[in-house]
This record gives C-alpha cells, sequence and structure tokens, in this order.
C-alpha cells in the first residue's frame, strides 16, 4: 500500500469530511503556557521521536483518546497495523475498535494511518472496525527547525458528504491553548521533566 497516495486520495475527494489543526510550535508554547522545572529546548528530533513511539503505543501517549491496555501493533518495523479502542468522536463518552495501516517515514518525518474496515490480527483471526463512525485516515507530521520545531496534524473522515459536527470537533480542539496530549507527556514521562500548565 502507498499510504501516502490513499491519504492524499481521499482527501482530494469532495464528500469526505478534512480538518487540518493548526502547526504547533512547540518551544513557543511550552515558554507561554508551561512551568517546566528547568528551561527545556524541544528539539524536532525530540517531537519525531514523540511520534514514532505514539505510533506504537498510542495507549500511553495519547490516554484521553484511547483505552488503556488496549492498543497492539503488528507487522514490520515502519509498515505495521495497529488496533486500539478509541473515544467516539461523536460520542466521547463510548469507545470502539479502531484499525490502522501506519506507514513511519523516517525521511519526511510523518506518519500516516489508514482506517481500515477489518484486518487480520497476529493470529489470523480477522478484526472488525466498529461502524459507529466513519472510516478516518490521519497525518502525523514535523516540521521547523531542529530548534523550532512544529508539530502538524490532519485527519479525513470518508464520509458521504462533508459533517460539520465532526469539523466542529476539531475546530474544538484546535482552539486549545496547550500542547498536545502525547507531548506533554514525552516531556514528563520520556525526558523525566516537571512540566505544569500556567
Amino acid at each position: 500500500m502507498n499510504h501516502e497516495h490513499v491519504f492524499e486520495r481521499a482527501w482530494a475527494e469532495p464528500g469526505h469530511t478534512r480538518s487540518t489543526l493548526p502547526p504547533v510550535e512547540v518551544n513557543r508554547v511550552l515558554a507561554e503556557r508551561y512551568e517546566l522545572d528547568e528551561p527545556l529546548v524541544f528539539t524536532r528530533t525530540m517531537l519525531w521521536d514523540n511520534e514514532v513511539r505514539k505510533a506504537r503505543r498510542p495507549d500511553l501517549f495519547i490516554p484521553y483518546v484511547v483505552e488503556a491496555g488496549s492498543a497492539a501493533a503488528w507487522g514490520g518495523e515502519d509498515e505495521f497495523v495497529r488496533r486500539s479502542r478509541q473515544r467516539l468522536w461523536l460520542e466521547p463518552s463510548t469507545s470502539g475498535l479502531v484499525l490502522e495501516r501506519t506507514r513511519l517515514d523516517h525521511a519526511r518525518q510523518a506518519v500516516t494511518f489508514i482506517g481500515t474496515a477489518e484486518c487480520a490480527a497476529e493470529d489470523g483471526s480477522t478484526l472488525r472496525a466498529d461502524t459507529r463512525q466513519p472510516l478516518f485516515h490521519v497525518e502525523h507530521a514535523v516540521a521547523g527547525s531542529e530548534e523550532q520545531p512544529l508539530n502538524l496534524w490532519r485527519i479525513v473522515h470518508l464520509t458521504e458528504a462533508p459533517d460539520p459536527r465532526l469539523v466542529e470537533v476539531f475546530e474544538r480542539i484546535a482552539a486549545s491553548p496547550w500542547l498536545p496530549e502525547f507531548v506533554e507527556i514525552y516531556v514528563r514521562d520520556v525526558l523525566g521533566r516537571a512540566l505544569t500548565r500556567r
């Protein structure tokens, strides 16, 4: 599978629901919104490491979205299948199984997740994704310089017509003044630094 091609083709479909979060200037937000135990320059290298870790263990890095212990990944080193139980976008009190064909592009520093309705589990059995929301594809990427990294994120839902309810969900996420949850967790749990919101 050419993950990037599948993503871009879905992005170009007029009926699909697209959302892009504003680029996050990690160090600017750190300086303006957080207290740290000592100064920290969060590098582009760190941000890409964060993305790679999150791709395989979303339960550790996005626990608000992914149920604890529900995530698993199998396949190759840079191309693999991922399963997890995630909060449904329009019913956040409910979780459902999400299946994603994942590719890490180290040269481009981007991770592409292609949502799939079903796939084979590690034991050969068939897994089927929850059908209470449309399938979606996600791209996480890193940009900017080594000392001024940018976090990039976009999602496309495979809807028949654009769904304003889904757009509203991501508009609310975009309005948050904080770093993405996974960056906060990386600072605390991987870098071992004390981090508090102002």
